[in-house]
């Protein structure tokens, strides 16, 4: 019995299953808000675990990454099944698509050759039942040698009895549970058994391993298996020379691989299974997922349906977002106030007001509209919706001569396209993955949406929204086209069929759509708080460095004349004067403005003396062709980091953080840059294009181990960039000026 620090006694459950089979509802409804994410050990795929307490246990649910089988071709098979045959779970959930259960229990059956204690839950049971499906869960227990369970995840129907099962299985008080064997025939189980008299030659690996899963692994060609059987066991030469030979041997009996034929019998036992199992009721209708297929996937109606989802998306996220966001300026500002009033001027007032609030307030105040976006990416999956937006763009990504499962990763990129980079290790064909890599950063990512964000609403008022879609869709329309030409010349090669899967809509909980959104906003937190907080300092020490600067002109005596001047204004006026008053106030404000125009020139040349001026000057001719001033270059220099860190810098350069009329970044912006919407358009254009930030470098040198490839990115990018930014300016100047 496992056992925590506290001597509680603990049950670690892997729970696994296809993708859309409601695992992550019914995971999410289990752990609730008792989550923590990671990596995978040696990984960047994200790890998600939940701990409950029940019945005297502390239950610590594992969550697999969805797979269709355990065949070791991705990073998420691999890692579901290591953690099973290593890690030991106590007790395996599989989850099932109770109305798809021949493509689902493919994978119960390879489970089930591993060993351990299942239990089997068919999940949206309701859907099953009006396809007229009549599941006998008893005998079907009785086959698989696991309990089941019926459950509809979305609405929690069942979900619950998984707990009190868990306890049950675990203390061994279940009868359904037992190991069964696959039966693959005679010829096979003779060969297998001929590689399990070997292997147990070696004591430590049969403690280990099963070695009749080992065996059939090895049938199969498992490359996973082979390394493994190679560096960790004694005998290597011995079994991998018996696996040759019994491999030739059933080869030559049938004439086929030895890895078709396990298939085949796989899927036998799994029919022989369901007519067992199964009975079909007469439903004299067409299943409701049909009927909005007819609509949604439509060949003439699907793409614009799709269109107007997307647009529907980010007028919500910048519509709706506009008012949180408001009222976390406001409490910014606040903050930013109440703090300079109780700091002495100096350094430190500097660094918290400018540097650290300034800084990172300027880009939390976009938390909202980015929880909206994910939030409609959360419905979008939840609904099912998403696999329909990726069927629908299937036709156009095979007409340009792409990969249709390639457009996958492309929609999680929408997201963050660190994950998305990785999600091509599901594309077998090596240049289908590399060309996907490639265009896969052309999908504006969240992190790019606080820079949308303020300039648009800047320069674009109440059409912001309509801009930062056209952004969303020129970045797929690039993708599409840089993928043809890179089809067509570096990259050239014919793209694989795919069958896409379409799961049936589904109604999502708020409370799966709350845990997606808290999941996420945690995330952009955490950020806030390291790279950013990081980043911001490092602008505002660049800013204001170094400190004794030589000026054009005593700034410091002329701002003293004019203090004095303002002192002595009653003196040199006489209050006798019928006009006294008027006088007054014209010569205060005429200095007033005077002063005001003397310590902004002074901020201006501060800043452009210091260390990040330096810079800014040194690389200004890269970018005024585009219409962009130094700060801009700056801003977009810093973006390497990570694209939020584009606002915060122009927050700093600009002084949003030290403007005495308590402007925000936004109207800063509109009041000290000299971009007008034309020049503000390119530069979202060039933030659209150019490398998202460090992380997905990172991701791209992994995933395709080659500095070439990762070079090559950086450098397209940057090009398409500043092309694209240069013709907009020049041409939108010929036909509207500005």
């Amino acid at each position: 019995m496992r056992k925590n620090n506290q001597n509680k006694k603990k049950i670690v459950v892997a729970i696994g299953g296809n993708p859309n089979s409601g695992k992550t509802s019914i995971f999410n409804h289990l752990t609730g808000s008792h989550q923590k994410v990671g990596n995978w050990g040696g990984v960047t795929v994200e790890k998600v675990e939940g701990t409950v307490e029940h019945k005297g246990y502390e239950i610590t649910f594992v969550d697999l990454p969805g797979t269709y089988s355990l065949t070791a071709y991705s990073i998420e098979e691999i890692i579901a099944r290591n953690f099973i045959v290593d890690e030991k779970p106590d007790v395996i959930v599989d989850i099932l698509d109770a109305g798809n259960l021949e493509r689902n229990l493919y994978l119960a059956v390879q489970m089930i050759e591993m060993k351990g204690k299942f239990i089997f839950v068919l999940n949206m049971a309701d859907m099953a039942k009006k396809q007229g499906l009549k599941i006998d869960g008893d005998k079907l227990a009785t086959l698989l040698g696991g309990p089941v369970i019926f459950t509809v995840g979305n609405r929690g129907i069942g979900v619950d009895v998984i707990l009190d099962k868990v306890v049950e299985v675990y203390e061994g008080k279940d009868k359904k549970v037992r190991h069964i064997h696959i039966p693959y025939g005679r010829d096979i189980e003779g060969e297998i058994k001929k590689i399990q008299s070997v292997m147990r030659r070696d004591k430590d690996l049969s403690k280990k391993y099963s070695t009749r899963w080992l065996s059939v692994k090895l049938l199969e060609n498992d490359r996973e298996v082979i390394e493994k059987i190679r560096k960790q066991f004694k005998n290597p030469d011995e079994i991998l020379n018996q696996v040759e030979e019994s491999k030739n041997k059933i080869y030559k009996i049938y004439r086929e691989e030895p890895e078709v034929l396990i298939a085949d019998q796989r899927y036998g036992f799994i029919s022989g299974l369901l007519q067992e199992v199964i009975s079909l009721e007469k439903v004299n209708r067409i299943d409701i997922s049909q009927k909005i297929d007819f609509i949604l996937t439509n060949r003439v109606l699907g793409i614009p349906i799709l269109i107007f989802f997307i647009w529907l998306m980010f007028q919500v996220t910048f519509g709706l977002g506009a008012y949180p966001k408001d009222w976390i300026q406001d409490g910014v500002d606040l903050l930013s106030n109440f703090v300079a009033n109780i700091l002495p001027e100096g350094i430190l007032k500097s660094l918290v007001v400018d540097g650290i609030i300034g800084g990172v307030g300027s880009v939390i105040i976009f938390l909202p509209n980015i929880l909206l976006l994910f939030l409609m990416i959360s419905l979008f999956e939840d609904t099912g919706y998403m696999a329909r937006a990726a069927f629908v763009m299937d036709r156009i990504m095979h007409t340009m001569g792409l990969h249709g499962k390639s457009f996958i990763p492309m929609i999680m990129g929408f997201g963050c396209n660190v994950p998305a980079i990785m999600a091509t290790r599901t594309l077998e064909n090596e240049k289908d993955r590399i060309l996907t890599i490639l265009i896969n950063p052309l999908m504006s990512c969240s992190a790019r949406l606080p820079v949308y964000i303020l300039i648009a609403g800047a320069f674009f008022g109440k059409k912001a929204g309509n801009v930062i879609f056209s952004l969303y869709a020129i970045g797929i329309i690039l993708a599409v086209v840089i993928g043809r030409i890179f089809r067509r010349t570096i990259l050239k090669g014919e793209s694989e069929p795919f069958v896409m899967e379409l799961p049936p809509y589904r109604i999502p909980t708020l409370k799966s759509v709350v845990i997606h959104m808290w999941d996420k906003s945690v995330v952009f937190l955490k950020k806030m708080g390291t790279v950013i907080l990081v980043g911001s300092i490092i602008i505002w020490f660049l800013g204001n460095f170094p400190i004794n600067k030589k000026y054009s002109t005593d700034y410091n005596l002329q701002i003293k004349k004019i203090n004095m001047e303002l002192s002595k204004i009653e003196e040199t006026l006489s209050k006798q004067n019928p006009d006294y008053e008027k006088q007054k106030i014209a010569m205060e404000k005429k200095l007033q403005n005077e002063l005001s125009k003397l310590e902004n020139k002074k901020r201006e040349e501060d800043i452009e003396k210091s260390f990040i001026g330096i810079i800014g000057k040194a690389i200004e001719p890269i970018f005024k062709p585009l219409g962009f001033s130094w700060r801009e270059g700056v801003a977009l220099i810093t973006g390497f980091v990570a694209k939020e860190i584009v606002v915060s810098t122009l927050g700093v350069l600009y002084g949003a953080g030290d403007n005495e009329e308590g402007q925000n970044l936004k109207e800063v912006l509109l009041a000290k840059s000299h971009m007008t919407p034309l020049v503000a358009y390119a530069f979202l254009v060039f933030v659209l294009i150019y490398t998202p930030c460090l992380a997905t470098i990172a991701a791209i040198k992994r995933e395709t181990g080659s500095i070439k490839w990762t070079l090559f990115s950086i450098g397209y990018e940057l090009s398409l960039a500043w092309i694209l930014s240069f013709l907009i300016v020049h041409i939108g100047r010929l036909f509207i000026g500005g």
